[in-house]
């Protein structure tokens, strides 16, 4: 259990990482652009990335009342600039991993109604840290069509090494 945790917590502060990379890319008004009528702008992403790991990781695994008012993060059309929306996603992955790391065995084997689902902490974990690396992708893939730029993220890193018998 310790290694799924850790593991875990290693993917989400990795995709933490690269949204900051990403809003360093782009400039104030590219934050709050949509795409076209059916995609969602890179500060609605990170809103809504916010409520649901607040929902699932921090509501959820510490038993707290639930406040997430989902519908929000996706009509925000402006209003909250990039640090202030990277402080946000900050605090609120910071504190997730904090209960992460803490759980023991009984909590990561219970199970919890989230959203309409039943989930174990367990499958709570794999949720969040899913759902985080989805959106990050959808962030980068945005960020890489304004900027035209290559992020990075494997800069240094020969990835063509073969795996070792």
């Amino acid at each position: 259990m310790k290694e799924f945790i850790e593991q875990s917590i290693y993917r989400i502060e990795e995709n933490t990482r690269r949204i900051r990379k990403c809003l360093q890319e782009i400039d104030e008004t590219e934050l709050w652009k949509f795409p076209n009528e059916h995609s969602n702008s890179i500060g609605n992403l990170i809103l809504h990335l916010c409520g649901n790991v607040r929902q699932y990781a921090i509501a959820a695994l510490s038993e707290i009342n639930d406040t997430r008012e989902r519908d929000k993060e996706f009509t925000a059309t402006a209003g909250l600039a990039k640090a202030t929306l990277l402080n946000e996603l900050t605090r609120t992955i910071s504190e997730a991993v904090g209960i992460i790391k803490n759980l023991d065995e009984d909590r990561l084997i219970k199970t919890y109604s989230v959203q309409g689902f039943n989930l174990s902490g367990i499958g709570i974990i794999i949720h969040v840290t899913e759902h985080y690396s989805y959106h990050t992708g959808q962030i980068a893939f945005r960020t890489k069509q304004i900027t035209n730029r290559d992020l990075g993220f494997y800069a240094n890193i020969d990835l063509n090494v073969k795996n070792a018998n």
